[in-house]
């Protein structure tokens, strides 16, 4: 199956990982943080703001790759603090808030300073 690398698009990206890849009717985001594009600096210091940031990287992702947040099948959380928990489904819920995608949340097994959430989705553009 032919496959597509997304690199460009206007988010964190890595000479490690595509940003994204599209395979067949799907779209596969990688990993993505709270880190804000403009300043190279995590959006802020708490868990709503990283989330609110890392979506909103992700939507632009699904964007350049032909895609939009409509199109998620699935969503994969990383925390690295279990007891952001409530705070992350605080704005997860404004971003999915009816017909939500599947969905599973993990611990983050890396710690990085200030690091708080890592998301990554599946969309389904066929």
């Amino acid at each position: 199956m032919p496959r597509t690398t997304i690199t460009d698009a206007p988010a964190p990206k890595s000479p490690l990982y595509a940003q994204a890849v599209v395979a067949g009717p799907f779209v596969f985001v990688s990993g993505t943080v709270g880190i804000d594009v403009d300043t190279g600096a995590l959006a802020g210091p708490t868990i709503q703001e990283q989330t609110r940031q890392a979506l909103t990287n992700c939507r632009t992702i699904l964007e350049s790759a032909g895609a939009g947040l409509d199109d998620v099948v699935e969503v994969g959380i990383l925390l690295t603090d279990p007891q952001d928990f409530e705070g992350l489904n605080e704005e997860y819920a404004r971003w999915f808030a009816t017909d939500p995608p599947t969905r599973y949340v993990a611990a983050l097994g890396v710690a990085l300073p200030g690091l708080l959430v890592s998301i990554r989705l599946t969309a389904h553009v066929g």
